[in-house]
């Protein structure tokens, strides 16, 4: 019987009319791209967007690092990684990944730092692309995996995850510029697509099935601005806007992430028009309100929507400065994956068997990846849904297959955690923060992409008890000593000649004033007194910490 073979063009997906086989329809993915209008310029635009948003990472755990995770910190990291290791033995390299297992001490976490640091910027220039996210990812991992309490935001996980992604997605070379010779992959560009298209309708599909009354009844933002995380003074006037307005953005909100999201899987006018509907959506969030990096990251992670007949115009001169012809060698690098041509075949064995072994895993890890973030996004309505999670579980500790779902629940009131020390346990002075609200006559900053996770952490403690968050007690006692890697999270010390005889944690209720009030009085805010949060620590004479008086329970 005769045998009809097909050759797939670059272009052409497979299928049963063309001797459509799995292994035709992996290769077709896992290829290189080189269809127009093509993805080189919003891959370049975003690469050195994800170099940015990891140097912002990196460069607020330089000032806040050892204060957090440092070996007089809060929560020391050395102190986390031995109780994991009496508790899993070899199987916490798997578990707890992190370099930190070679040293957790101070020069080590500023090496992590200054390494991921050098790593986000040469990123950002375009050099050595794959390796510098390698180094960028592994070093944040590390910090996210002995971080405890102060990496348990969502915001990391997508980091990570894009990061990962991005492995994929970058072109290879010391310098790359454009990539043309190696364009990206149908795979790596649909799973950051994916990663964008979850993080929106994930976070959609939370808010309508947490049956919070205020997203039904379009409430959620009328106090949002001033109960977020950590407010500015954008938000500030946002709040003011009338119910009205905060109505339709609330229903505008929920359309995006329910609604327009799915414009992604449509053909590319839509997708054009999803990247202009959800773009001005992002930028009012990051001016609203200091959300770390996290809108920065979904804001360009949407620029992978575009392609290069949109964006090639726009970066005329920047394109005619990079663009260079292929080399010989490139176009054969590119023949020979794209398994065509009589000159791929006369390549070694060796090169040829390496191709494959690249394509094999990358094949295996993205749809590894795809498989995890698919049946959690199917567990959101369907929380029993009978798939196998092993895969999930073992995934899991490197966080980069995640489910989403941001303001799910919209917080209500905002209350605020004060430390306050005292020498003669009458008169209490106030440890004054760096970014969160204490003066009623200081307006709420701008500093979003950076991350103060000491600050952000207390915001969520506010939201249970001292027994829930008693990292915040631990504060307490490092105060009563004086550390100065803890006191490095303040922004100042009022008791810098000797440590205080007591220190406490207490609670205050703050609103954002009206513009009357702000024109009369000049306040940003009002607040009010509301006892202790948690107890009232001081050091016995052996110098071990003893509570003299406990909170209301």
């Amino acid at each position: 019987m005769a045998t009809n073979h097909y050759r797939l063009t670059p272009n052409e997906p497979p299928s049963a009319a063309k001797g459509w086989t799995a292994g035709s329809l992996v290769r077709w993915l896992l290829d290189p791209d080189p269809s127009e209008p093509g993805h080189l310029w919003p891959r370049w635009l975003w690469l050195r967007a994800l170099g940015l948003i990891f140097g912002s990472a990196f460069y607020s755990l330089l000032f806040q690092i050892n204060g957090l995770i440092g070996p007089r910190g809060i929560l020391p990291a050395g102190d986390y990684l031995r109780r994991v290791a009496a508790q899993l033995g070899w199987l916490r390299f798997w578990y707890a990944p992190t370099l930190l297992w070679l040293n957790a001490g101070t020069h080590a976490l500023a090496f992590l730092c200054w390494a991921g640091l050098v790593a986000s910027l040469l990123l950002v220039v375009n050099v050595w692309p794959r390796g510098m996210i390698l180094v960028g990812l592994t070093c944040f991992l590390s910090f996210v995996t002995a971080a405890q309490d102060f990496s348990s935001y969502q915001s990391d996980g997508m980091l990570l995850s894009a990061g990962f992604l991005s492995l994929f997605f970058a072109p290879p070379g010391f310098r790359p510029g454009p990539g043309i010779t190696q364009p990206p992959s149908r795979a790596s560009l649909a799973m950051l697509r994916w990663l964008w298209f979850t993080i929106y309708f994930e976070s959609g599909l939370v808010k309508i099935l947490s049956h919070d009354p205020h997203w039904r009844h379009l409430t959620a933002l009328d106090d949002y601005y001033q109960n977020g995380p950590l407010p500015n003074w954008i938000g500030w006037y946002a709040q003011q806007m009338p119910h009205s307005v905060q109505a339709a953005i609330a229903l505008a909100t929920l359309i995006i992430e329910l609604g327009v999201s799915w414009m992604i899987f449509l053909p590319r006018p839509l997708k054009i028009l999803c990247f202009c509907l959800v773009t001005p959506f992002q930028i009012g969030i990051i001016l609203t309100a200091n959300l770390t990096f996290l809108n920065y990251f979904v804001l360009a992670l949407g620029f992978l929507l575009l392609d290069d007949r949109i964006l090639r115009p726009l970066l005329h001169k920047l394109s005619s400065r990079l663009k260079v012809p292929p080399s010989k060698s490139a176009k054969a690098d590119v023949q020979l994956q794209d398994g065509q041509g009589a000159a791929g075949h006369r390549q070694s064995l060796s090169i040829a068997g390496g191709i494959r072994l690249r394509r094999f895993l990358a094949g295996f890890l993205l749809g590894w990846v795809f498989y995890d973030t698919a049946v959690l996004l199917v567990m959101i309505p369907v929380p029993g849904f009978p798939a196998p999670t092993l895969p999930i579980a073992v995934l899991e500790p490197f966080r980069i297959a995640n489910q989403y779902g941001l303001f799910a629940v919209m917080t209500t009131a905002r209350y605020e955690i004060e430390f306050q020390g005292t020498r003669d346990g009458t008169h209490w002075e106030a440890y004054p923060f760096r970014y969160k609200p204490q003066d009623v006559r200081q307006a709420p900053r701008c500093y979003a992409p950076y991350q103060p996770r000491f600050d952000w952490n207390l915001w969520f403690a506010t939201l249970g008890s001292w027994r829930e968050y008693p990292w915040v007690t631990r504060a307490e006692v490092l105060l009563l000593r004086n550390d100065p890697a803890v006191l490095s999270l303040f922004a100042g010390n009022p008791f810098p000649d000797r440590p205080p005889l007591a220190v406490r944690t207490v609670r205050w209720q703050y609103w954002f004033t009206d513009l009357a009030t702000r024109r009369r009085t000049g306040l940003w805010w009002r607040r009010e007194f509301r006892g202790l949060y948690g107890p009232v620590v001081e050091l016995d004479p052996n110098g071990q910490p003893v509570a003299t008086e406990w909170p209301p329970e």
